[in-house]
């Protein structure tokens, strides 16, 4: 007597769940960024309360390019652009060695993702900030100064 309501309540459960779990499917996504340059000061570590300590350091890319009509390799002007990113370290291991071994004016090579995150300055407003998460840091020789 009361086994086909139940059943009935029971399908249109199972069918209103599979119908959420089919939505909920997980896409495969990707943010990941490979910089090389030079580093713009000696890294700093902070470490908010609470919170996992983080070794920061700024990093300079160069973005080249001719102008001019002619593309032969002596004429024309060269035009560069250097675009400043902020580096953040919070795996233990490689924040420590970063805080360690990077110096303003080495040359790295750095991995991470791309965060996009607010802070509030010391003025009380809020500011946008886009960091580099770094998981990986590899040194790079400086010409110029094994040279010397």
């Amino acid at each position: 007597m009361f086994r086909r309501p139940v059943l009935q309540v029971f399908h249109q459960f199972v069918r209103r769940e599979s119908e959420i779990a089919s939505s909920l499917v997980l896409e495969r996504s990707l943010n990941r960024v490979q910089l090389l340059g030079r580093v713009g000061q000696d890294p700093v570590m902070r470490q908010v309360e609470g919170k996992n300590p983080v070794t920061i350091f700024s990093l300079a890319t160069n973005e080249m390019w001719r102008s001019g009509e002619s593309e032969v390799y002596q004429m024309g002007d060269v035009s560069q652009k250097t675009t400043w990113h902020r580096i953040s370290v919070f795996r233990p291991g490689l924040r420590d060695v970063a805080y360690q071994y990077v110096k303003k004016g080495s040359r790295i090579y750095v991995e991470g993702k791309v965060d996009y995150g607010e802070y509030t300055d010391k003025n009380n407003v809020r500011r946008q900030a886009t960091t580099i998460i770094a998981d990986n840091i590899i040194f790079l020789s400086d010409q110029t100064k094994e040279k010397a």
